[in-house]
């Protein structure tokens, strides 16, 4: 059958596009909906990007959508939104990555979903993530979760799930949270644009305590717009219109946070092309390398030793149950908060140092690159060791978590594609509060280098004009 003896669909429309359409009475919700799930039955059983989808529930919520006599407030009017699976949704358990620490059906919405239904938006599912939301790599058991640039490379973690689904058109928006890249690594694996907000901006509710603060919740999105009413509405504040921020002067560094891991060609050529696109928007661009303490790097493990530990033990989980890796992972956090070795004191200092960098540098953002190297292979990680997964998540995304640890906010949005067709990305930095001004500057980007928004086999079926 020729593509244009097809129905048109909302499938591959923004956000924004279809909130825009269900306001305005060109399209119902239901509709909507009804394109999303139907995209979802045909291409997910190969991404397995979700856990569980909620067909006849997301019918019969976008049906109450359209009933609204206003809709005028909604900024998601419509919008299909896919949960991250260890965010509690109502009516569903919380799987946490795997059966093992799921927890039961969930009586009320978080937060964060709360506002997204707040915002007109209608749940269809919830997204995979690798056990615990430890690992870059995204699998279990049951499945493994694939990029749509390249079926047999990751989509990363922990939103992994989130990513792929967003890179296929399954939804054009979905939420993730990140507690040492777990947005903005699979932003950068899928080609899509992530915001990590500062600490504070967004509740986050998630575990023991946040990961010790470290997590945050955001949005992962194939445009900027998007990703600026996602914020918005998880922010609790009115959408806002992006303002192209007047001349800026930015840091640029390649220098790796891990000794002995560094960036590979593309990613150090997408960074030398995010600064022609800094400079051809009339920013100005000088090197500013961070000091990135040993110390600091045997803290961050250790935190995110401990805060597995923390989250089984509140939960109340026998971690006898725990995949390998992740075994291994909690008893090594056990370990770590016996010694004394997590310390909020240490934390804090390294957030100290590194908002003072800005101003020691006379800076108003940080590019670094997002990624190391090429996104691992995808398939079996679940069932290998605990020092192979660690290594493969150091080795690949070393640049993202010194930014959880210093609780700034940070983005990652995309430049260009690596030889072998993977998207490839760069990471923006900026002191507390600068989240509107990390989205200005990814939206100069995307006037001038606009990125593929999905993946080129997906969608597979026509968008709306």
């Amino acid at each position: 059958m020729a593509v244009q003896d097809i129905m048109p669909t909302w499938v591959g429309a923004t956000a924004k596009q279809i909130a825009r359409g269900v306001r305005r009475g060109d399209v119902t919700a239901t509709q909507v909906v009804a394109d999303h799930l139907d995209h979802i039955a045909r291409v997910d059983a190969d991404l397995a990007a979700f856990r569980t989808v909620r067909g006849g529930e997301a019918i019969t919520e976008a049906e109450k959508v359209d009933e609204q006599e206003d809709l005028a407030n909604l900024a998601l009017a419509g919008v299909p939104v896919a949960v991250k699976e260890n965010t509690a949704v109502a009516g569903l358990p919380t799987w946490n990555g795997s059966a093992a620490v799921r927890t039961p059906v969930a009586e009320a919405d978080h937060e964060v979903v709360r506002r997204l239904r707040g915002a007109g938006a209608v749940i269809l599912g919830v997204t995979r993530m690798p056990e615990l939301g430890l690992w870059g790599i995204t699998d279990d058991e049951t499945a493994v979760t694939r990029n749509p640039w390249n079926m047999g490379r990751t989509p990363g973690g922990s939103s992994g799930g989130a990513a792929a689904a967003v890179a296929a058109g399954l939804v054009p928006i979905a939420h993730g949270n990140d507690g040492l890249g777990s947005i903005r690594i699979p932003a950068a694996c899928c080609g899509l644009v992530g915001l990590k907000p500062g600490r504070g901006v967004v509740p986050c509710q998630l575990g023991a305590d946040d990961w010790f603060g470290l997590t945050e919740h955001g949005m992962l999105t194939s445009t900027v717009a998007d990703a600026a009413v996602g914020f918005s509405v998880l922010a609790g504040r009115r959408p806002e219109k992006l303002v192209p921020p007047q001349r800026l002067r930015v840091g640029v560094s390649l220098r790796s946070p891990v000794r002995g891991v560094h960036p590979d060609a593309p990613n150090r050529d997408a960074v030398t092309a995010a600064g022609r696109l800094l400079a051809g928007a009339g920013h100005d661009t000088v090197p500013a390398d961070p000091v990135y303490p040993t110390a600091l790097g045997l803290q961050g493990m250790a935190t995110w030793f401990a805060a597995a530990a923390a989250d089984v033990r509140a939960a109340g989980l026998d971690r006898r149950g725990l995949q390998r890796r992740s075994r291994r992972h909690v008893a090594l956090g056990e370990w770590a908060q016996r010694r004394g070795y997590v310390r909020e004191a240490d934390r804090a200092a390294w957030r100290e140092r590194s908002i003072g960098f800005f101003a020691d540098h006379s800076i108003d953002l940080l590019l670094t690159p997002a990624l190391a190297t090429v996104p691992p292979e995808a398939g079996g990680w679940s069932g290998r060791s605990w020092r192979a997964n660690m290594l493969a998540s150091i080795r690949y995304a070393p640049f993202a978590a010194p930014w959880n640890i210093a609780g700034l906010p940070a983005l990652v949005v995309p430049v260009g594609r690596r030889p072998d067709g993977l998207p490839v990305a760069v990471q923006l930095i900026g002191p507390p509060g600068s989240e509107l001004l990390l989205l200005g500057v990814a939206g100069q980007f995307e006037m001038q280098a606009p990125w593929p928004r999905h993946a080129p086999t997906y969608p597979r079926i026509p968008t709306p004009v």
